[in-house]
């Protein structure tokens, strides 16, 4: 996902990135108009001589647009039976009141594991901060021993890699090399994350079978150290060769990279279009179903630009209720775990998705 403008430098088109903790990112505004378009197609897939105010207006494209009626578009059709305009809204004319916002909301799609390569083969790295985005609270990392606080060593290892088991006493990832500390509680992280995903959708496994954890300050480092670079050229169809100045390089997210974001659905029974009651949807789970159509259309089609290139497509790997907090102990002199319920009275869906570039999973955009 392109962050929409270029700047002097190694790479000229940049990727979009939290502005705080300068994690590459999808917004949730991407999302809500991607997951949109595809509902509507599915839509039309399934009801395609679709009727509205006594004419045919079919949900794709006039339902999936911009909503401002032009030309040949009619624009978002703003009504109680529609699936498409309820669940994601609709936007009135200048000149009219009204509009309806919507009875889906998109967090943004954040980076939960991501792909570094390593002597031992690909690990899939996260952090603190990526995990309490799944519900898991995890203790004990870059954190000083009370009685080493003035040891040196103790300080370098606040830099450690956080693994399940100590087979090496350094590891790299990417460039960096650090050394390795055991987590007690690994497998409870691992299979905590192996159950937030459907039961037939295996490759997870070797995944999480790969995880390594460290700091929150040093994940942001790793990430933007990891991201793929790509360059491109224009090249002229009479000659063969590159145009000038045509030249162009931008960053993607690797294969494989897991992305992390909620869906907040809200009862329809609380809201009227135009005095008139929603009856496309009539409970936050069938709204959840509705934004569900989009999913294999995230598969094929992608989100984000250069599609073409094999960029963009995602695989959900989860889609239910939001997990419960647990909290996980990484400290030496710690062996247990907690969970209790997560407190949202907000119906949510999670989305956790594996992407890819190129291959049958497809490209991080």
């Amino acid at each position: 996902m392109g962050a929409g403008g270029a700047r002097l430098g190694r790479v000229e088109l940049t990727i979009v990135r939290d502005p705080v903790t300068r994690v590459p990112k999808i917004p949730g505004s991407s999302l809500a108009g991607v997951y949109r378009t595809y509902v509507a197609m599915a839509m039309h897939e399934s009801h395609p001589n679709r009727k509205a105010r006594g004419q045919p207006w079919p949900y794709y494209p006039h339902c999936a647009g911009l909503g401002q009626p032009r030309g040949d578009y009619l624009g978002h059709c703003a009504q109680p039976d529609c699936p498409v305009c309820t669940v994601f809204g609709f936007a009135r004319g200048r000149d009219q009141a009204g509009g309806f916002a919507g009875l889906a909301a998109f967090t943004d799609a954040h980076v939960l594991l991501f792909p570094v390569p390593t002597r031992q083969g690909p690990r899939w790295i996260t952090c603190p901060d990526a995990l309490r985005l799944v519900g898991l609270e995890v203790q004990g990392v870059d954190q000083k021993d009370q009685k080493d606080q003035k040891d040196q060593k103790d300080q370098k290892d606040q830099n450690a890699v956080y693994l399940g088991s100590n087979q090496n006493t350094h590891l790299n990832l990417g460039w960096l090399l650090l050394p390795v500390k055991v987590c007690t509680q690994f497998k409870t992280i691992a299979d905590s994350l192996r159950n937030l995903t459907t039961p037939d959708f295996t490759i997870l496994d070797y995944v999480l079978d790969r995880l390594a954890l460290v700091s929150d300050r040093l994940f942001a480092h790793i990430v933007n150290s990891n991201l793929e670079v790509r360059t491109s050229v224009a090249i002229n169809p009479a000659t063969g060769a590159a145009e000038e100045q045509a030249l162009f390089s931008y960053e993607a997210l690797p294969r494989g990279t897991v992305l992390a974001w909620e869906i907040i659905t809200k009862n329809p029974g609380y809201f009227r279009i135009e005095g008139q009651v929603i009856s496309a949807v009539s409970t936050p789970d069938q709204v959840h179903e509705k934004v569900k159509l989009a999913h294999p259309y995230l598969e094929h089609l992608g989100v984000g630009g250069m599609g073409t290139r094999g960029m963009g497509r995602l695989k959900v790997l989860f889609s239910d209720q939001s997990p419960s907090t647990q909290t996980v102990s990484c400290s030496a002199s710690s062996t247990s775990a907690t969970s209790s319920p997560s407190g949202s009275s907000a119906p949510s869906a999670g989305g956790m998705t594996a992407s890819s570039s190129g291959t049958e999973q497809g490209g991080a955009p």
